[in-house]
């Protein structure tokens, strides 16, 4: 009688287990497949902004470089990231 009941009491415990853990795991999951993470979107726009921030001659080198800043800023949008 005491295995039936050892039975029972896992069957409980693996049930709650199983249901109180699984919306927050699934979303996570769901969102990390669907979300890049930042560092791996966006590399080209990012070097051509960088490239222009850093080796720009102009005395605002923000003002020079806004076009590709933006374009950097477009393309992480597009992956769900604000900028």
């Amino acid at each position: 009688m005491g295995s039936q009941q050892s039975m029972v009491n896992n069957n409980t415990m693996e049930g709650k287990i199983a249901t109180s853990g699984a919306p927050t795991s699934v979303t996570a999951a769901a969102e990390a497949v669907s979300k890049p993470k930042p560092c791996c979107v966006c590399k080209d726009e990012k070097a051509k902004r960088d490239e222009c921030m850093l080796f720009s001659k102009a005395d605002d080198p923000a003002a020079d470089c806004k076009s590709l800043v933006e374009q950097y800023k477009s393309c992480m949008a597009g992956f769900g990231y604000n900028v």
